[in-house]
């Protein structure tokens, strides 16, 4: 009996896995798409707290689990040296703004900073392709 439970239990496992694994395909992106740092602009010198404004042209922003087509919301990478897996729900590598938030207050030590948004879709994957600001460098005094 307990073989069969543990039989059960794995194809239970299995069966959820391939649920997930299909859920994360890439949402589309439409042609032009692009988010971007409204503010601070590149270049600039902050205080330790500071406001960044969210942009993104030809798409809107959506809470994370809202399924509608050409929507996603931001995350945000601090001082990243490269992008995350862009086949995979964004992690812990960014600040994550899941309720379709357009606009943070962010606390830096001083030094030399780097910032870039990402959009993800309902599930914080990436889209197809990825929508994507430049990287902005601010200075933190």
């Amino acid at each position: 009996m307990q073989l069969i439970k543990q039989a059960a239990l794995c194809v239970a496992v299995l069966i959820s896995s391939t649920a997930i694994a299909g859920e994360m395909t890439k949402s589309k992106s439409p042609d032009g798409a692009s988010a971007y740092i409204i503010e601070p602009k590149n270049g600039a010198t902050v205080p330790t707290t500071f406001n960044v404004i969210f942009g993104l042209k030809g798409m809107g922003v959506a809470p994370a689990g809202t399924d509608k087509e050409n929507t996603g919301h931001h995350h945000l990478l601090i001082d990243s040296k490269m992008m995350p897996p862009l086949d995979q729900p964004l992690g812990k590598e960014t600040k994550h703004f899941g309720g379709g938030q357009t606009q943070t207050e962010l606390t830096l030590e001083p030094g030399t900073h780097t910032l870039q948004l990402i959009l993800g879709d309902k599930g914080h994957i990436p889209h197809d392709p990825p929508v994507v600001s430049e990287i902005i460098t601010i200075n933190v005094k």
